[in-house]
């Protein structure tokens, strides 16, 4: 028997995940289709809502009011700036008193394990005593088998940048020995259970590795691994054993913050009563008349329909696969989406590598109802929305964009496809 719903999201992300919760509060009964795992658990954990103009300027201080400069073909551009603030407190909502920032319009700058400052409008609670504009000294530290995050290095940097504190960096042993290949969850893990190590308990034989290194430093940052279901009970653990604030540094891939990102969306979206399916791509599509009727998912070589009335593209960019290419053109690979692009794939590149490069703006162009168009403008299909980065006109990475595109196009490409169903 075919499976049918009133709203059909493609993709597991913020965007899918934004899409998904706000169809299901019109009424309208949800799925959520993804293949793999969602890429937050590459991702920081931190939701920017715009951190630099289009033209480098920045760290803009309140994205709010850059919103208005942006280009009508920027995301933000087509969905306007409360849908940004709605998109915000919809996540708010959803990750409770695990993130801050909600409570000010300003963007917040945070430390990054390169030893960059990022300007951001919603980080972790566990990042929080970590914010540059605190002047409070700070120690980084880092653990000698772990080499993604050089906390002396990260020090120097900061330091380099004029941060209104002195910030020094240490490489110690972490307590307990594990083989070289060992993940970061190991280690968080440990600390959750607050495993032996040498006679005592590995949280304290931490702190107790720490201490001397602290000198006047009033906060203390570590990799984001202290923990994962125990994470505030270690930390604080930490803080009173050192007599100082302890944070997370934000790092790369594998995420721990974005993992407990992820655990609570779907937390929501299951609360929601939001159907999940994962695990298999969707490889097509059926369409009939300018509407799309259903699309084909493939479960070990069978292709299993899945109908609904309105359908959400939420499948990412470039980087999640939503937007693929080869050497003759780029594409959106499962509605055939047009992405416009230069005929001469040598002008989607920008000679300088840290230039102005086109291919990072490629994405499908919405019309005002988030839908897909064609060459001629009009809506390829007349059920089909689509939202975060599968959206063209914006350079995410670079604007520090791209949760809050996510979430504000997100919210309003579910609403308006669940209020299209009643």
């Amino acid at each position: 028997m075919p499976i049918s719903e009133d709203v059909l999201v493609v993709g597991g992300g913020l965007a899918g995940s934004a899409a998904a919760l706000s169809a299901a509060e019109t009424g309208a009964s949800v799925r959520l289709v993804s293949y793999k795992k969602s890429t937050l658990r590459f991702a920081s954990g931190l939701v920017d809502a715009l951190g630099y103009a289009p033209n480098g300027d920045g760290p803009i201080a309140d994205p709010f009011e850059a919103i208005a400069e942006l280009p009508a073909d920027h995301p933000y551009g087509v969905v306007g700036a409360d849908a940004v603030r709605e998109g915000l407190a919809l996540f708010d909502e959803v990750t409770g008193d695990a993130y801050r920032g909600g409570h000010t319009d300003a963007n917040a700058l945070v430390l990054t394990h390169g030893g960059t400052i990022k300007p951001t409008a919603r980080y972790p609670a566990r990042a929080a005593s970590g914010l540059a504009s605190d002047s409070r000294d700070a120690l980084l530290v880092g653990f000698e088998s772990l080499t993604d995050f050089d906390a002396p290095l990260a020090a120097r940097h900061l330091s380099a940048a004029g941060v209104p504190f002195s910030v020094e960096g240490v490489t110690v042993s972490f307590p307990r020995r594990f083989r070289a290949d060992a993940k970061l969850t190991r280690f968080s893990r440990s600390l959750d259970r607050d495993e032996r190590a040498d006679g005592t308990r590995v949280r304290r034989a931490l702190a107790e590795t720490v201490a001397p290194h602290l000198g006047s430093a009033e906060r203390v940052g570590f990799p984001a691994l202290l923990g994962d279901e125990r994470a505030d009970e270690v930390r604080a653990e930490l803080a009173a054993e050192l007599g100082a604030a302890v944070f997370e540094v934000p790092t790369g891939p594998p995420s721990l913050l974005g993992l407990a990102l992820e655990d609570r969306l779907y937390e929501a979206l299951d609360e929601a009563g939001v159907r999940i399916s994962t695990g298999n791509p969707v490889v097509d599509y059926e369409a009939d008349g300018g509407r799309v009727r259903a699309v084909y998912v493939d479960r070990k070589g069978q292709r299993v329909p899945y109908h609904a009335e309105q359908f959400v593209l939420a499948t990412g960019g470039l980087v999640g696969k939503g937007i693929d290419s080869d050497r003759e053109r780029v594409r959106e690979p499962i509605f055939d989406c047009r992405v416009p692009h230069a005929p001469d794939r040598y002008d989607w590149f920008d000679g300088d590598a840290f230039g102005d490069h086109a291919f990072a703006r490629f994405g499908v162009v919405p019309d005002a109802e988030l839908r897909p168009t064609d060459e001629g403008g009009d809506a390829r299909f007349s059920n089909l929305r689509a939202a975060g980065s599968v959206l063209g006109g914006a350079d995410f990475a670079a604007e520090k964009s791209g949760g809050g595109v996510s979430l504000a196009t997100g919210l309003v490409a579910g609403r308006n496809a669940g209020e299209a169903t009643t």
